[in-house]
């Protein structure tokens, strides 16, 4: 059986860390046979991607912060330059301060709420016209959102609002670029332990309730994030656009507990 991406280039933005959902994509995507384009925010992160890149295998390892577009500008004119031709794009951004993450949403800054606003929704938008000129055959943008963006949930505030942002972020891209080929979508993934999920107070709290709640009685695992990405990448997800695709073993589904 050949592999699901084989033939394909995957640019993933925001891989941080081995134990990121961006991270388990890359590898599945490596797995299924793709070649994999990875970028890093700042001189901070270069070290770890780099040797994340060389553990997946990655063909290159870019610099580029989605706030900026002079830097998005940069990445595409690079790979445009070197005939790169991409099939698949994996948007994984998102930040809120800790600050307004930790204060009730009635009390969000407005510093604060646009910056979640524009890393957390506006790159998605601004990724995706950097990239959809290198996409000369379609394919499919990702990006990663959760369950906060349409229920209110706990300590997730104003990241909530800016999920929300994302989420109809996707159907308009999805509409625009549509007649182009590309297919946008999003995977609303259940509570993960990642690095970025520390910054909710009382996390652990979240992963306790959905494994006894959700209709399989877990949590999600990271492989059924990247699998489930895979899956939009390649040509088996070639009618799929515009979608929020649950992976949280069907905690979405939930009501009132039963008694």
């Amino acid at each position: 059986m050949s592999e699901l991406l084989e033939g394909k280039t995957v640019l993933i933005l925001g891989i941080a860390n081995r134990w990121s959902l961006a991270h388990a994509i890359a590898a599945a995507c490596r797995r299924e046979g793709a070649r994999l384009i990875l970028t890093y925010q700042g001189e901070r992160l270069r070290l770890t991607v780099e040797e994340l890149g060389a553990e997946l295998g990655a063909a290159r390892v870019l610099a580029c912060d989605v706030s900026q577009d002079a830097e998005l500008d940069r990445l595409a004119a690079t790979l445009g330059q070197e005939g790169t031709k991409l099939d698949a794009v994996v948007h994984s951004i998102a930040f809120a301060s800790r600050e307004d993450l930790s204060r009730p949403f009635l009390e969000t800054s407005r510093a604060g709420y646009a910056l979640a606003q524009d890393v957390s929704a506006y790159s998605l938008v601004a990724v995706a016209r950097a990239v959809a000129p290198l996409m000369t055959s379609g394919g499919s943008i990702l990006t990663l959102t959760y369950l906060g963006s349409t229920r209110v949930v706990r300590n997730y505030n104003v990241m909530g609002v800016a999920k929300a942002a994302l989420e109809a972020s996707v159907r308009y891209l999805a509409a625009d670029l549509g007649p182009s080929g590309i297919r946008v979508n999003a995977i609303s993934a259940g509570p993960v332990k990642t690095a970025s999920a520390r910054g909710i107070k009382d996390f652990s709290k979240v992963l306790d309730a959905v494994a006894q709640l959700a209709p399989l009685r877990r949590n999600t695992d990271p492989a059924e994030v990247a699998d489930t990405a895979v899956f939009l990448a390649s040509d088996l997800g070639r009618g799929v656009t515009g979608n929020i695709i649950f992976v949280d073993a069907g905690f979405q589904i939930v009501g009132l507990s039963p008694a």
